[in-house]
């Protein structure tokens, strides 16, 4: 892999972190994250906070997707086959136990599938299944068929979101204590640390890191001194004026895109034409600069390479002029452009995320716009993300960053588009019809009507502002032989981590 960094930027806190052995055994290892994960329940590990402690490290899935090209391979299923269109067949790694000792049998993925399908607690994975519904049935202890409400020809990739929990834990309410069969256990949490330590029952090879500590530090250039000063190992995302030091800092596309979603139902944000101005008016070069030179100008919500992605969309450009004819032709026909717009923002969500929030109101302020910026910590902000909204929202936009790591943009669209959608804010029936249609097609029709919906939602309805494909930095200390690939917004998977000789 090739490395970047930014400008030379002074490490304004590196006053306050102290210098201490990273650990007291060698091959133990202090990540050191952006924000502390909010809770441990499997369930919510789409969330990079949550993710990159446990997805693949104390829980993990029938099925791993290798994000890198999309393929999809073996993990607690060894083996899957599709009986007919809505059955599919899954046989299971035998001799698997449970960090409690409870065997990982057929009666375990159904016990798992039931808890996160059940909606008796709540589990945001399921935004990204696209509506996903599953039944299972016990063929024997190591078989078991899963069946769809409609054929699903991708099941086998979605299942990379179903996280496999001990059947003691609780069915019917979230947890903090998660029990896998992962290669690492949850030793303690506090609201100031979380440690995993190696799993000696382990089913596959044990890793090299004996034991995880992770903490938490909202300041990109903290995380960064802490690593250079030996405090930490690792931090998976500094900001681009922290990467000074090609040494130890990698840049790698994260698998995040950037947007700000428009809350299309409330005056004047109901006006296509206002929403096509909000687009028009913001600098993205300039913009652009916060999050580095390799960051990529988004135009829809799913990177190049995705099935689905259609490269004839081309990104909203920065034209003042076309933004202030389309307000004048829509505060002609009476749409209330005086209204305050609130932009909710989320405190760390991604490095320069606040600076970019703050850029962007000064920028839809000089265009005219009545804009307010409320920076939520990630508790609050939550509220705004998913249905049911807060009846009381108004003229609305939120900052979001969404990850698409599936290979197919089907997910994406659903969720952020389709009447149905956790996250949408739109009710197309001409959308849902081609959403519906692709959930069912294989091959070039799935391509093709996923490229259709992408293309409708650019062109005529303008739900929200693609803004960039992002692209992390990653500090990782002298002593590990890692570098962070598409996967690390969404996971830090231990066993991959060596150390260096």
């Amino acid at each position: 892999m090739t490395r970047r960094y930014g400008a030379l930027a002074a490490l304004m806190a590196a006053s306050m972190a102290v210098a201490m052995p990273v650990a007291a055994q060698d091959n133990a290892i202090t990540i050191v994250l952006p924000e502390q994960p909010d809770n441990l329940e499997p369930c919510q590990s789409l969330y990079s906070n949550i993710g990159r402690v446990l997805s693949q490290n104390v829980t993990e899935t029938l099925t791993y997707l290798k994000v890198e090209d999309g393929t999809v391979e073996p993990q607690l299923a060894t083996s899957w086959e599709r009986l007919d269109d809505t059955t599919w067949r899954f046989e299971l790694r035998d001799g698997v136990k449970f960090h409690d000792g409870a065997d990982f049998n057929a009666e375990a993925v159904a016990f798992s599938i039931d808890r996160q399908m059940s909606g008796d607690i709540t589990c945001d994975n399921n935004t990204k299944l696209g509506g996903l519904t599953l039944e299972t049935e016990i063929v024997d202890e190591n078989t078991i068929d899963l069946i769809t409400g409609e054929p699903v020809p991708i099941l086998p990739t979605l299942l990379n979101l179903v996280m496999m929990v001990s059947p003691n834990t609780p069915a019917d309410q979230a947890t903090n204590e998660p029990v896998g069969t992962g290669p690492y256990t949850l030793e303690t949490h506090t609201p100031e640390e979380i440690v995993l330590t190696r799993f000696d029952g382990y089913w596959g090879d044990a890793p090299a890191v004996s034991e995880a500590r992770y903490v938490w530090r909202s300041e990109s250039a903290l995380r960064a001194a802490m690593v250079e000063t030996g405090e930490a190992d690792l931090t998976p995302d500094i900001a681009i004026q922290d990467a000074t030091n090609p040494e130890t800092d990698f840049p790698y596309l994260n698998s995040e895109t950037t947007r700000m979603r428009i809350n299309t139902q409330e005056p004047p944000l109901d006006d296509v034409r206002v929403r096509k101005a909000l687009n028009l008016s913001i600098d993205w070069e300039g913009l652009g600069l916060l999050f580095g030179p390799d960051v990529i100008r988004a135009a829809q919500l799913v990177v190049p390479g995705i099935n689905g992605h259609n490269p004839d969309i081309e990104p909203w450009a920065y034209d003042p002029e076309e933004a202030a004819r389309l307000l004048e032709e829509a505060r002609a026909d009476g749409a209330p452009l005086d209204t305050e717009i609130t932009i909710i923002a989320r405190n760390g969500i991604y490095p320069n995320g606040n600076e970019a929030m703050e850029a962007m109101a000064a920028m839809w302020e000089a265009a005219g716009f009545n804009m307010n910026l409320s920076i939520l910590d990630v508790a609050a902000w939550v509220e705004y993300l998913n249905k049911p909204f807060p009846e009381d929202r108004g003229a609305m936009l939120l900052q979001e960053q969404h990850n698409n790591i599936s290979g197919d943009a089907y997910s994406t669209a659903f969720l952020m588009y389709h009447s149905d959608g956790q996250t949408s804010t739109i009710s197309n029936p001409e959308l849902d019809s081609l959403l519906d249609e692709a959930a069912a097609a294989t091959d070039e029709e799935r391509t093709q009507l996923l490229q259709q919906v992408f293309a409708k939602v650019h062109d005529n309805i303008v739900p929200d502002m693609p803004m960039f494909h992002m692209f992390g930095y990653a500090r990782v200390g002298e002593r590990l032989d890692w570098e962070p690939s598409i996967a690390t917004n969404s996971e830090i998977r231990l066993s991959t981590i060596e150390f260096a000789q």
